[in-house]
């Protein structure tokens, strides 16, 4: 009696078993792409699915931050997503992604020059939208000596003496926006080109000189289309190239004779940085050649130069230190050297607001004194990339 009754209860137990056994759903293979090791960049190509891209960043950070035995289970939205392209090794990584944001061309997790030119999907602020390109900045100047009469080799082109004072106060405008992007890089995952116009004026205003009723001395006006590539070389020392381009570019004074100063420039630009810290930036120029009959200045890129390199130090995250060279490639060696110094006024991640002092040396300092050697201090407050 006691062997029937056991032997009963192990078949119940027996037949129960398999009844919960087939009670259970079948769970579907887990996606290769939730059980992976993750890469930013495999998260990044999930562009198709915004909800799927943020888990896979989230759990990207996780797998950074904790043992594997401890991180989550995959959100579902992740685990029935279909695993990311494969990761292309020739393509270096200029970045940590920590998380994914809006911020676009204001998220420091990029690097100055691509949130500078919006070189990637994540650093796009989109197009049509102003944006600053030189400071724009208010500056007291002290030079080394009074503006000269201006002069030109074209006829009719030489002034006549002004009481000037060496002194002046000096208004730079600056700001740019996109006119597109995408032009040749629609199917690039990450990269993004992009089309600007840009508009710069620089006046000088004699705001000291009461003698002769306090006048602008000079206004520059400089607008200009660039066209900006993308890039992602790596170069000696840890240095980036990061992007390549060419603009179209018209100076001039929009002043009548005698004291009419302009010329347009086609040029080629680049840019590396390393790291945070360092960026150099060139451009090299060839003037468009114009009529003799109507040319203001034929000698201008003799003295203000075919060529200029930039160079920028982030010494802090208050201090950064620029220096520009401009040659004319020519023997004579003319052209010109500015050295700046800006520090952040307040939090400079919260702040664009800069105080601003700059030496100049050289030739070009204004367009009407292209052809004047002139030293001149300024000291003000500069806005940067607004």
């Amino acid at each position: 009696m006691k062997a029937s009754f056991l032997t009963t209860m192990a078949l119940a137990a027996c037949l129960g078993g398999i009844a919960s056994a087939q009670a259970q759903p079948v769970d579907k293979p887990p996606s290769p792409l939730a059980e992976a090791q993750l890469t930013w960049q495999q998260c990044q190509r999930l562009a198709d699915n915004k909800d799927a891209r943020l888990a896979c960043f989230d759990r990207w950070a996780q797998q950074q931050t904790l043992p594997s035995a401890a991180v989550p289970a995959a959100p579902p939205v992740l685990a029935s997503t279909q695993p990311a392209p494969p990761v292309d090794a020739s393509v270096p990584a200029t970045r940590v992604v920590a998380v994914a944001t809006e911020d676009g061309c204001r998220d420091r997790q990029y690097s100055a020059l691509s949130r500078f030119w919006e070189l990637e999907n994540g650093s796009d602020c989109g197009t049509f939208t102003f944006r600053g390109y030189r400071p724009l900045n208010v500056s007291f100047s002290a030079a080394n000596g009074r503006p000269q009469v201006p002069t030109s080799p074209s006829p009719d082109h030489t002034g006549t003496p002004i009481a000037y004072q060496a002194d002046e106060m000096r208004i730079g405008l600056s700001m740019r926006t996109k006119l597109a992007q995408g032009l040749l890089t629609s199917n690039d995952p990450t990269k993004k080109d992009s089309l600007w116009f840009g508009y710069t004026q620089q006046s000088t205003w004699q705001v000291f000189n009461g003698a002769i009723s306090r006048p602008f001395r000079t206004t520059d006006h400089e607008p200009e289309l660039i066209y900006v590539y993308p890039t992602d070389v790596a170069l000696w020392g840890g240095w980036r190239w990061r992007y390549s381009g060419l603009g179209l570019v018209h100076q001039s004074n929009g002043q009548s004779l005698p004291y009419s100063r302009s010329w347009n420039r086609v040029y080629l630009m680049g840019g590396a940085e390393l790291g945070d810290s360092f960026t150099l930036t060139g451009r090299i120029w060839q003037r468009i050649h114009e009529n003799p009959a109507n040319d203001d200045n034929p000698d201008i890129a003799d003295y203000i130069g075919r060529a200029e390199l930039t160079g920028r130090w982030n010494f802090n995250k208050d201090n950064t230190l620029g220096v520009t060279v401009r040659n004319n490639l020519r023997d004579s060696g003319r052209g010109s050297i500015r050295l700046e110094w800006l520090k952040a006024i307040g939090d400079p991640v919260k702040s664009n607001l800069r105080f601003h002092t700059q030496l100049f040396y050289g030739y070009g300092d204004t367009l009407v004194d292209y052809n004047r050697k002139r030293t001149v201090l300024s000291i003000g407050l500069s806005l940067v990339d607004f």
